[in-house]
């Protein structure tokens, strides 16, 4: 398995930092540590979006499972297998789960880190 996904809120100019702190590591020669995935969205609400509860508790049968099949992985959530089936292609799509020759989906990643931080409002 591979390292850690990161999935969380970041907007264009933290991730461009981020970017050009490292490019320049890069150019000044330093040995930069193996990379984590990370997948960012814009909100909150848009992070929610894309991964409501259903597929947070699909993602996270799957992670406890390993390698399953669609039909039982839909039968151990309960859930139709059509349902399943478009949720995990969400989940493909974000790449936080793929799919073996066999046709058996699991999660590619040790860990999944889900950051959220709300600055929004101040406390009364």
């Amino acid at each position: 398995m591979a390292r850690k996904a990161i999935v969380r809120v970041s907007d264009w100019a933290r991730t461009k930092a981020e970017l050009s702190d490292l490019a320049r590591r890069a150019e000044e020669g330093q040995v930069l540590p193996e990379a984590d995935y990370q997948l960012g969205f814009a909100s909150a609400a848009h992070l929610f979006d894309a991964l409501p509860p259903a597929r947070l508790a699909l993602l996270d049968a799957l992670k406890g499972f390993g390698a399953v099949s669609v039909e039982a992985l839909a039968k151990h959530l309960g859930r139709a297998h059509g349902l399943v089936q478009l949720d995990l292609a969400a989940l493909q799509e974000l790449a936080l789960v793929e799919q073996d020759a066999a046709g058996l989906v699991f999660v590619p990643w040790e860990e999944i880190q889900i950051q959220v931080t709300l600055a929004g409002a101040k406390a009364a």
